[in-house]
């Protein structure tokens, strides 16, 4: 890869985890994942965002399509809480080490708690923000459950 790495890309270095790194100009303003999806063009479907939730007041990392909302209520049960409502953009930023917009769920500076949703097993490889905004990882969604000691569970809604 040219540039500079992120924890991402080191943490799969590392693991040896065959992956495809894809870069792309980002656009103020622009959703970010469905700007990545468009820009790429990929299947939204394909395209996973990284979203940091409290479960139980517990900071908990959801993966889903960026087609797809997070439901709230599959987070929280899927993650063992009865409760889930999204972090503050500061406090998802804080415990990832990442900025919003691109906060991948590799190489979180803590790791948290992660639930991936189970379309994710429906492609043979998906792609998740490397760590800073225009900057994707394409990789098997059995290496993300992995790396990221993930629970697969239908977390996300259309």
């Amino acid at each position: 890869m040219a540039g500079k790495g992120t924890p991402a890309t080191a943490l799969l270095a590392r693991h040896e985890v065959p992956h495809d790194v894809h870069t792309y100009t980002h656009h103020d303003g622009a959703g970010y994942g469905e700007e990545a999806a468009a820009v790429m063009g990929q299947d939204p479907r394909r395209v996973f965002k990284t979203l940091v939730a409290r479960v139980d007041g517990t900071l908990t990392v959801g993966i889903v399509p960026v087609s797809a909302q997070l439901d709230l209520k599959a987070l929280a049960a899927a993650a063992g809480g009865k409760k889930a409502v999204l972090a503050e953009v500061a406090d998802a930023e804080r415990a990832t080490g990442y900025v919003a917009g691109g906060i991948s769920p590799l190489g979180q500076r803590r790791r948290l708690p992660t639930v991936l949703d189970a379309s994710a097993r429906e492609h043979a490889t998906v792609f998740c923000s490397g760590g800073r905004r225009g900057l994707e990882i394409e990789l098997a969604p059995d290496d993300l459950v992995a790396l990221t000691s993930a629970v697969v569970a239908p977390i996300a809604t259309p």
